[in-house]
């Protein structure tokens, strides 16, 4: 899903229209009734990687990255934390994709939606976030959340509950779905950044997004090691795939290196204790 180019990038939140509802209907969840808030401020408040250095380390404070002036906490697992809002940020998680290949023949352990939902509750768990920002490609399909199991999505309210959830659409799930809770929009401005699934083309200070999954290449010690990463040059980020079958696209790629215009961003590559911050320029093509 791609903004026009004449939207305004501080726009406040917008929402898709609706499908036609089907049982109880899009949107019932945590946030009350299906309409998502006009504004930002509207928004309630709540009442196994291996490291590139070889493990063994002390796990760091997690480091922070400024965008557009707004300190944000980069977690190891591939989730923003912004203290000052309380929000935490994941993108891309792809629920259900192995029963999407199942349903083609392709056969894949059937866990990783479980897997993506208790890495996920952990950092609920750590952060205790007042909003759970989802920025689009939550679902592999639009019929993942009708494949999701019964303990998968008991888990999945239980963590929205005592907080917001808003799901920015996708290009893999572009329109609100049934029985997932939370709110549905296709961006969300805060302060001095905008939320939303795919990159604007154009210069867009304070833009986080998804949807290209970057990830970084790099030598050491005589071997390649490859991670995802966010990418980030102070004005825009990239947020890495967060699902546990999602993959991963090399940040030498034009449709990364476009959005910065040189390589003179930096890869924050995570690994299981600490995130690394490597020039794009040091990083190796596939």
């Amino acid at each position: 899903m791609r903004d026009s180019a004449g939207k305004a990038h501080r726009s406040p939140l917008a929402r898709r229209a609706p499908s036609p509802p089907v049982g109880e209907g899009w949107g019932r969840g945590s946030g009350g009734g299906g309409q998502a808030s006009t504004h930002a401020h509207d928004l309630p408040t709540p009442t196994p990687i291996p490291s590139p250095q070889g493990g063994g380390e002390q796990r760091a404070s997690p480091p922070e990255i400024s965008v557009a002036g707004a300190a944000l906490v980069a977690d190891c697992a591939g989730a923003l934390y912004w203290p000052e809002e309380r929000l935490l940020v994941v993108a891309d998680l792809h629920l259900e994709k192995g029963s999407a290949f199942a349903a083609r023949g392709v056969l894949l352990p059937p866990y990783d939606t479980a897997a993506t939902l208790a890495r996920l509750a952990m950092l609920i768990e750590r952060y205790a976030p007042r909003l759970v920002l989802a920025l689009g490609d939550s679902f592999h399909d639009g019929g993942g959340p009708a494949r999701m199991s019964d303990i998968s999505r008991a888990g999945l309210k239980t963590l929205q509950r005592g907080r917001d959830w808003l799901w920015i659409a996708g290009n893999h799930d572009p329109d609100p779905a049934d029985n997932i809770g939370g709110r549905f929009a296709e961006i969300l401005a805060l302060g001095p950044l905008t939320f939303r699934h795919e990159p604007s083309p154009h210069p867009c200070d304070g833009e986080i997004a998804g949807h290209l999954h970057p990830q970084a290449r790099i030598a050491r010690r005589g071997r390649a090691v490859s991670r995802r990463c966010f990418a980030a040059d102070g004005k825009r980020l990239v947020m890495p795939a967060f699902g546990a079958y999602a993959g991963g696209l090399n940040v030498r790629d034009r449709a990364i290196v476009a959005l910065f215009g040189a390589l003179s961003f930096t890869a924050h590559m995570l690994s299981e204790r600490r995130i690394y911050a490597v020039t794009a320029a040091r990083c190796l093509a596939d």
